[in-house]
């Protein structure tokens, strides 16, 4: 028995869910007008909130599972144009998935998100709440993309078109990735990271207030840098980091690319 068929249909519930589900809304969207590119809609994420709080639940069986969860999140079944691969993978209901969108088990799509035409999200992944994942972009193996829910104005993690994030990487706390970056595998970032420039010889800072921006096109990779305070230095302790070491070329591009057979 295939995922599509066992999985429930969203329930009817409140609008804003069902906006989030149908595609029609999302927790944040493209904006030329903001500094970031990005506006957050915080009436989504509170309908979301709200569906928390409302502690009802309900049974649903599977075959020979049997799973409880609150009434207004059942899964979803995410329509016939999506591949979704038999393996223990949910996708919650206010989670949207586009069109040629691949999910290969076990992985959990939490409400909110909306992942993008043509993207692959490979085993053991986790995208989390209001994620915005954007078109033709490969979450590897183990990606953890983590949910941002309060406060209802705070900037969900955002990954752009055509973005690779490699196996084991983890991105948090409403950072930014731009459009056709590279994260390497085993690179963690959050909103309040530093990120270390090479190729332009800069640090780039995210603050609570202002998350974290990966500039588009680059690659980044795990680095490390001394820790502070001579105590360290005579020990030799690092830091662990991140680092740009180069802007995408065809070759990087060779090196991501995802053979159309596995979508």
């Amino acid at each position: 028995m295939s995922l599509a068929s066992a999985v429930v249909d969203p329930v009817a519930g409140p609008e804003v869910l069902v906006g989030l589900a149908a595609g029609r809304v999302r927790a944040a969207e493209p904006d030329t007008a903001s500094p970031d590119g990005w506006r957050v809609n915080p009436e989504a994420k509170e309908a979301i909130l709200a569906a928390f709080a409302d502690r009802t639940t309900t049974t649903w069986n599977v075959g020979p599972l049997v799973f409880r969860d609150r009434a207004a999140l059942p899964p979803i079944d995410p329509g016939p144009d999506r591949r979704i691969v038999p393996g223990g993978t949910a996708i919650r209901h206010g989670a949207y998935l586009a069109p040629g969108v691949v999910v290969m088990p076990p992985s959990y799509v939490n409400v909110g998100a909306w992942v993008g035409a043509g993207t692959m999200v490979d085993s053991h992944v986790l995208v989390g709440s209001c994620a915005q994942i954007g078109e033709r972009v490969h979450l590897a193996a183990g990606v953890t993309i983590g949910g941002v829910l309060e406060p209802a104005g705070a900037r969900p993690v955002i990954v752009e078109d055509d973005v690779f994030v490699g196996a084991g990487s983890q991105l948090l706390e409403g950072v930014l990735v731009g459009r056709g970056a590279v994260i390497g595998a085993g690179v963690t970032l959050t909103g309040t990271s530093r990120l270390f420039d090479l190729v332009r010889r800069r640090e780039l800072v995210g603050t609570r207030e202002q998350p974290l921006v990966v500039p588009p096109g680059c690659i980044v990779v795990p680095g490390s840098r001394p820790a502070p305070g001579p105590w360290a230095a005579a020990r030799g302790l690092s830091i662990a980091t991140a680092l740009i070491v180069k802007d995408r070329d065809p070759g990087t591009d060779a090196r991501v690319a995802l053979e159309g057979a596995l979508r």
